[in-house]
């Protein structure tokens, strides 16, 4: 996942923002949360459902009717005696009944006072775990707490879950990039890329250009602001309390905001000390903890050292949330078949880093169908470092061939898991065989040949044989059963080409004998409009035509295309004289000459523009933007404009007019009789909506006329630009902001015409306010991205 991209905000601007959020700069800028990274106690926690009992770190949601035997893990010499207390809660709503609140003393002897053993009740939601330092009256203080403001336990819980999640999956990050800094730091360039795309953990690519002794300590730099969105288990909609989603967003980009790069984990940790921070008392104060799993053992982080003193810190964890099982929508990485053969077979996977990082996704298997129908097991295993599953165990020997179908599935918690499937390709011993395309390569030439055979995905390498020395070719896998290769014939000899085709598995190389032949130029046709200034050639290996002559006209190759087996090359006057003539005299590279008859083709229809206006479409909002460049076609109107025959042509009632835009992204044809209409004989009127021409569409427009399949020069015919809807502009002592929709359109904001002092509107802006100049005579100079040279005036009606 790339981060955001990084708007800037001057000073004013962030204030305004951050007073619009509820927050202060202060607030966001210095009292920033500290890390989780004080060890606390653990819990001993495992879940029994239907018979079947897990550890904790195994289990990725709670289910009504699950049982929980719940005991602190504390240290034999514990001094401090903790009361375990359990709340079940219901949602923001509802406060939950007293007796979904139960205890345990921590410190006793007998198993049944120190341990609570719980059955999760029906409709509960949420389940929080309390460490409460032995105080009289604790229970009724807790009860009271949890049943008074639900709803802020309730959110606590689940952002102690959300940041937990995240924080599984920055430990494995850290843990990796530990592991290969002390084994093969050298590696790092190549794995840190692989494990930030796993684990969604954002990478500074810059990193990797350091030293290699540095690359490991630049990574992991700022490590709460690592970890990105993981779209299995976070919205990025709670990114601070009480502001909404775009402003919260745009803050979080800026270095103002303290925050660098967008990071859920960080908004997460801001709201998890809001939210404690809101229902402490003189007697208990709340202190979050984040919980790491391994096996039965929920080890406790906190952010702050524990008080005995009053206000106690009474720890609060969250358990896993009480809802059906959601696992998670692995994808398949790529579309091309996989090697079965190849060592170190990676079954490769996206969308969902908890796979890594946590224990949810277990007796994971992957399961093997081959032809003939017989079905086997294999165990995998998770490796972030690979983007997927790799074989527990090696496949067995012999047995398989040819194409196998695999199935990812397992367990994920309690619940049955199925992944996605994969096609694997085992080398079967068979011939490949060349296209017809490569039964006649041509010298003097790179040429690409399509090679089909079996396990195209195993293949290695292809070497080439052709007179002199062996040497190896590029290939590249074209769908499951074909390779396409690129052989340097331009300085080789005609003769017989042998390639060699090297397979995972395979003890000999597969041959495909071939046989390369001498270039000679074949020319079809060569036709020419009246009046044209080029020439249209077709045939094969055109691309040995240096030029072509017809009577004193000379033409050079100016664009080759092909067809299949079809070459066809344009060439054009290079003085710009339209060519007459029967017969055109080719020249080759090689010195040879051709004569070759001229096809003759009617004259192309032509047309100029002969007059043009605008006129508003229905639905148009916002304040009027002005300019005198009559070139201009803004979205909000419709163009109406004539066209007038060229001299000594008339147009028909069938012509169509076809208006594009510069770089031909966008077209449409005005159809003669409907959208074009004639006047007299040498004037036609046409109407064009922009809107037909997609959303998308903007700059230079062009048309030419269209007659049957024969299509005119291009001729100029207006900008389409895009404008932003502009509802207001409001102004105050400290200035004035414009407001409305779009407003990404805008390149700069000036008071005058001359555009001096303007204001730039950063690219991919997205807010619907923009501060911009005090206004000096009531109006604004605005240039627009699709029109870089035209200023158009703003009349601030507010």
């Amino acid at each position: 996942m790339l981060p955001a991209p990084r708007p800037r905000f001057s000073r004013r601007i962030l204030a305004l923002a951050l007073a619009a959020a509820g927050l202060g700069t202060a607030t966001v800028c210095a009292a920033d949360p500290a890390p989780f990274d004080l060890p606390g106690p653990g819990l001993r926690i495992t879940v029994t459902r239907g018979g079947r009992t897990l550890p904790i770190a195994e289990v990725p949601n709670l289910a009504t009717g699950d049982k929980l035997a719940i005991e602190a893990d504390l240290p034999g010499d514990q001094r401090a005696h903790y009361i375990l207390f359990s709340a079940f809660l219901s949602g923001a709503t509802n406060p939950p009944p007293k007796n979904w609140v139960d205890s345990a003393e921590t410190w006793k002897a007998k198993d049944k006072d120190r341990r609570l053993t719980l059955t999760v009740p029906k409709g509960a939601r949420q389940m929080a775990l309390f460490l409460v330092p032995e105080t009289g009256g604790a229970s009724g203080t807790i009860v009271d707490a949890v049943r008074d403001r639900p709803g802020e336990f309730v959110r606590a819980v689940q952002d102690l879950n959300q940041a937990s999640l995240d924080r599984s999956r920055l430990n494995a990050f850290v843990a990796a990039i530990r592991a290969q800094e002390n084994s093969h730091p050298e590696f790092l360039r190549t794995l840190a890329p692989a494990l930030s795309n796993s684990l969604a953990i954002k990478l500074n690519p810059d990193c990797l250009a350091r030293v290699i002794e540095l690359q490991a300590a630049c990574l992991l730099e700022n490590r709460d602001s690592l970890v990105l969105a993981d779209i299995h288990s976070s919205s990025m909609t709670d990114t601070l309390v009480g502001a909404p989603t775009d402003l919260a967003l745009q803050l979080s980009y800026t270095r103002e905001a303290g925050l660098g790069y967008y990071s859920p984990y960080i908004g997460v940790i801001r709201d998890i000390a809001r939210v404690f921070g809101a229902f402490g008392n003189p007697q208990f104060g709340y202190l979050p903890t984040l919980a790491t799993r391994d096996g039965d053992r929920l080890s406790l982080l906190l952010n702050a050292a524990p008080s005995f003193a009053k206000p106690k810190s009474v720890l609060v964890a969250a358990m896993p949330a009480i809802d059906a099982g959601s696992p998670p929508r692995l994808r398949v990485t790529g579309e091309q078949p996989l090697c079965g053969a190849r060592p170190g077979l990676v079954l490769p996977v996206e969308g969902a880093p908890l796979i890594y990082s946590t224990g949810f996704a277990r007796n994971m298997a992957v399961s093997l169908t081959m032809a003939n129908g017989k079905r086997f097991d294999l165990p995998v295993r998770a490796r972030a470092d690979r983007g997927g599953y790799i074989l527990a165990e090696p496949l067995p020997q012999g047995g398989l061939s040819g194409k196998v179908t695999a199935r990812l599935h397992g367990d994920w918690g309690f619940d049955p898991f199925e992944g996605p499937s994969f096609t694997l390709q085992f080398p079967d011993g068979g011939d490949w065989r060349a296209s017809d395309a490569g039964q006649s390569l041509v010298v003097g030439r790179d040429n690409a040949v399509e090679l089909t055979g079996s396990a195209a995905a195993c293949v290695t390498g292809v070497t080439m044989r052709s007179g002199g020395a062996a040497q190896p070719v590029a290939f590249t896998l074209r769908g499951a059963d074909t390779i396409t290769v690129t052989l340097p014939m331009k300085g080789a000899r005609a003769g017989d080409v042998t390639l060699d085709i090297q397979q995972v598995g395979a003890a000999t190389p597969r041959t495909v004998a071939l046989r390369a032949f001498s270039p000679a130029s074949r020319i079809d046709t060569v036709t020419l409009a009246k009046g044209d200034r080029f020439v249209t050639l077709t045939g094969q290996r055109l691309d040995e035509i240096a030029g072509v002559e017809i009577g004193d006209v000379r033409l050079s190759p100016d664009g080759l295309t092909r067809d299949g087996d079809t070459d066809r090359l344009i060439a054009t006057a290079a003085d710009g004289r339209a060519a007459e003539g029967t017969n055109a005299r080719i020249r080759l590279n090689d010195g040879r000459t051709l004569s070759v008859p001229i096809t003759a083709a009617p004259p192309r229809p032509a047309a100029t523009l002969a007059a043009r206006s605008l006129s508003p479409r229905d639905g148009t909002h916002g304040l009027p933007l002005a300019t005198r460049d009559e070139t201009v076609l803004p979205d909000t109107a419709r163009l109406t404009f004539s066209i007038r025959a060229a001299e000594g042509s008339r147009l028909t009632p069938g012509d169509a007019i076809e208006v594009a835009t510069a770089d031909g992204s966008a077209s449409v044809t005005l159809e003669g009789g409907h959208d074009v209409r004639l006047s007299s004989p040498d004037i036609a009127v046409a109407t064009l909506d922009p809107a037909r021409l997609g959303p998308a569409a903007a700059g230079p427009l062009r048309f030419r006329l269209v007659r049957g399949g024969i299509k005119g020069d291009w001729v100029p015919l207006a900008t389409l630009v895009r404008l932003p809807q502009i509802d207001t502009v409001r102004c105050q002592a400290e200035g004035c902001q414009l407001e409305g929709r779009d407003l990404f359109l805008i390149d700069r904001v000036a008071t005058t015409p001359d555009m001096a002092g303007a204001v730039s509107v950063p690219a991919g802006y997205t807010s619907a306010r923009l501060a911009v100049p005090v206004l000096k005579d009531g109006s604004l100079s605005l240039i627009l991205r699709d029109a870089p040279g035209v200023v158009f005036t703003l009349g601030a009606a507010s």
